[in-house]
C-alpha cells in the first residue's frame, strides 16, 4: 500500500474485493440471518509468528445493545489468501463463536510463509465480511523493520485522525500500549460521547468496546495489518495496582469489575487462545521474534504490581515519597513475570531488542520547593522493580535495548540509567514515549520542566496528539514522533514532529 493511498479507498476497496473474490464454498443448510451488517465492528489480525497469525472479528449487527446476537452459537467460516482476490488461498477454517465470548471469533492461521503479505476474510451465513491485510513476521534475513506504536485513546477528547494517517503507511505492524478505550469521561472540549456512565459489567464493557470500535478509522488501521497489544489501567480502571483500585475500595468486589473487563478485551482484540481469561486473571505477556532485525518482548505492569506505595489507599498522583516506595520487595511485573523476562531476555540475539510496556520508565523527578515529587502510578513508584529489570539488561549484555511506552499523554526520549541522580553514569538502554492519541496532555510548562529537572530525558513534548513510528535495520533505530494537527477537526493532517536515531552499540537518542 503506498504512501498516498485514502482511508476511503482502503475500506471501499476491502468491501469491493470482498464482493469480487473467489467465492467461500456453498453455504449448506439453512443460513443464519442477520438483523443487520454482522461485521460492524470491523476485522483485525495479530500476534504474527513466522507461519501463523491471528485472525478476529465480531459478530455485532446491533453492536451498543450487547451485539444483538442470539443466544445460539453461529458458524464462522475464514480464508486466508496470497491474493487479494483470494484466487490463491492458502488457508481456511470453521470457528463455531458463541454467546459467552459474544460470538468473537480468534482463528489461527497456521502454515504461513514467514515475511509475506497476505489477506483475509470471514463469512457468516451468506454475510462476507469486508477483507484484511496481514503479514507474517520474517523467520531470517530482513533488510528492515517498520512498525507504529500507540496509546490512551479517548474517544470524547478527539477523532482517531492518527489512525488514519497510520493506515496509510507501510509497516510491518502495530504496537498497541494500552488505553484502548476509557471507562470514564474526563478532560474538556469533548468532539462526542460516551453516552453512558462508567461501565462495571461484562455487557457494559462489551458496549464501550463497540462504540470505540465501530470508528472507521481505527477500524482502517486494524485491517491494514497486525497488531501486538497490550493494556493498561483505563480498560478496567483508573490507576489500579493488581487487585487494589481507589475508586472501587472492595478487592473482591474490584476483581469480579477486573475479570468483566478482561474478558471484554480478549473478545475485541486479535489475541491468542493463551490470554483467554481466567476470571480475574489472564497472561498477556509475551515475547516475538522478527528475523534477524528484532525481538519484541510485551510486558504487562498492571495485573502483578504492588500496590501503590505512600497513598495510604488513594489515588496515586505526584507526591513527597516516603520510605515504602523504595522496598526491595515491591514489584512492578510481579515475580513470575520478572523471572520470564530475565528467561526471554537471554533468548533475544536479533541487533535490537524492543521491550513494549505501557508507561514511561525513566525517573521523572520534579523538584519543588519542599522537596523531589515523584508520580507513583509509574515506575517511580517502584524504582527498586525498575533497577532489577535495567539490571537483567546488562547482566545478559543484551545489544541494543530500546524501551517503548505510552500513558503520559506526551512524547519523551531519553536515556535508562541504573541510577539516575549519576549524570555521568553510562546508560543501559534508549527509551520512547508516545504520546496519546486522542487524550488530553499535560502541556508544555510540564514537559519544559520534565527536562529542567531530568537530564537523562532528551526530549518532551505534552502539546501535542499522535502516534510513533520505527524503522529498523541492522544498523540503526530511527523514530519518528508523528503529531496530528488538531485532534479536534476530523479530518486533521499528521506531520513529522521530531525524529531521532539510535545507533548500534549506543545508548542514547541521537535527535536529526
Amino acid at each position: 500500500m503506498t504512501a498516498g493511498i485514502s482511508r476511503r479507498r482502503l475500506l471501499t476497496g476491502s468491501l469491493a474485493s470482498a464482493a469480487l473474490a473467489a467465492p467461500f464454498g456453498v453455504v449448506r443448510g439453512a443460513p443464519v440471518r442477520f438483523s443487520a451488517d454482522p461485521y460492524t465492528l470491523g476485522i483485525a489480525s495479530g500476534c504474527p509468528r513466522a507461519d501463523s497469525v491471528i485472525l478476529w472479528t465480531r459478530l455485532a449487527p446491533r453492536p451498543l445493545e450487547d451485539g444483538g446476537m442470539p443466544d445460539a452459537p453461529v458458524e464462522v467460516e475464514w480464508q486466508i489468501a496470497e491474493d487479494e482476490k483470494f484466487a490463491r488461498v492458502v488457508a481456511r477454517g470453521t470457528e463455531h463463536v458463541t454467546a459467552d465470548l459474544a460470538h468473537s471469533v480468534h482463528a489461527e492461521a497456521r502454515g504461513l510463509q514467514p515475511d509475506r503479505l497476505y489477506w483475509y476474510r470471514f463469512r457468516a451465513g451468506t454475510a462476507v465480511s469486508p477483507v484484511g491485510r496481514t503479514r507474517t513476521a520474517p523467520a531470517g534475513h530482513k533488510a528492515r523493520v517498520r512498525f507504529a506504536f500507540a496509546s490512551c485513546q479517548q474517544y470524547e477528547q478527539g477523532f482517531f485522525s492518527a489512525y488514519r494517517d497510520m493506515a496509510t503507511r507501510e509497516l510491518d505492524l502495530v504496537v498497541h500500549l494500552g488505553d484502548y478505550i476509557y471507562e470514564r469521561s474526563w478532560g474538556s472540549r469533548h468532539v462526542r460521547q460516551h453516552g453512558v456512565g462508567v461501565p462495571t459489567t461484562l455487557a457494559e464493557y462489551r458496549n464501550r468496546y463497540a462504540l470505540y470500535k465501530g470508528d472507521t478509522d481505527l477500524q482502517a488501521a486494524h485491517a491494514a495489518f497486525p497488531w501486538l497489544s497490550i493494556w493498561d489501567d483505563h480498560e478496567v480502571t483508573d490507576d489500579y495496582a493488581n487487585d487494589r483500585s481507589y475508586t472501587v475500595r472492595d478487592p473482591g468486589q474490584f476483581l469480579k469489575i477486573r475479570a468483566a473487563a478482561y474478558q471484554a478485551y480478549y473478545e475485541h482484540m486479535p489475541l491468542p487462545l493463551s490470554a483467554r481469561p481466567r476470571g480475574p486473571d489472564a497472561t498477556i505477556y509475551e515475547h516475538y521474534r522478527f528475523g534477524d532485525v528484532m525481538d519484541v518482548l510485551l510486558l504487562d505492569d498492571r495485573q502483578y504490581r504492588s500496590a501503590s506505595a505512600c497513598v495510604n489507599g488513594g489515588r496515586p498522583t505526584w507526591i513527597v515519597p516516603c520510605a515504602e516506595r523504595t522496598e526491595e520487595a515491591r514489584t512492578m511485573l510481579g515475580r513470575a513475570q520478572e523471572n520470564w523476562f530475565d528467561e526471554r531476555l537471554g533468548n533475544c540475539h536479533a541487533p535490537w531488542t524492543i521491550v513494549a510496556q505501557q508507561t514511561l520508565m525513566a525517573q521523572d523527578r520534579r523538584g519543588a520547593a519542599d522537596d523531589d515529587h515523584y508520580w507513583m502510578d509509574g515506575w517511580d513508584g517502584y524504582p527498586s522493580a525498575r533497577r532489577r529489570l535495567l539490571d537483567a539488561f546488562a547482566a545478559h549484555r543484551t545489544r541494543n535495548p530500546v524501551v517503548i511506552g505510552g500513558d503520559r499523554h506526551a512524547f519523551f526520549a531519553g536515556s535508562l540509567k541504573r541510577d539516575f541522580t549519576k549524570p555521568d553514569e553510562p546508560a543501559i538502554a534508549t527509551e520512547f514515549v508516545g504520546t496519546s492519541i486522542t487524550s488530553d496532555g499535560p502541556g508544555e510548562a510540564a514537559t519544559r520542566k520534565a527536562i529542567a529537572d531530568n537530564p537523562h530525558l532528551t526530549f518532551a513534548r505534552g502539546d501535542k496528539r499522535g502516534f510513533a513510528t520505527v524503522e529498523l535495520d541492522a544498523k540503526t533505530c530511527t523514530v519518528g514522533f508523528e503529531a496530528v494537527d488538531n485532534v479536534k477537526e476530523i479530518d486533521s493532517g499528521v506531520r513529522r514532529l521530531a525524529t531521532f536515531v539510535v545507533e548500534d552499540g549506543v545508548r542514547g537518542p541521537k535527535v536529526i
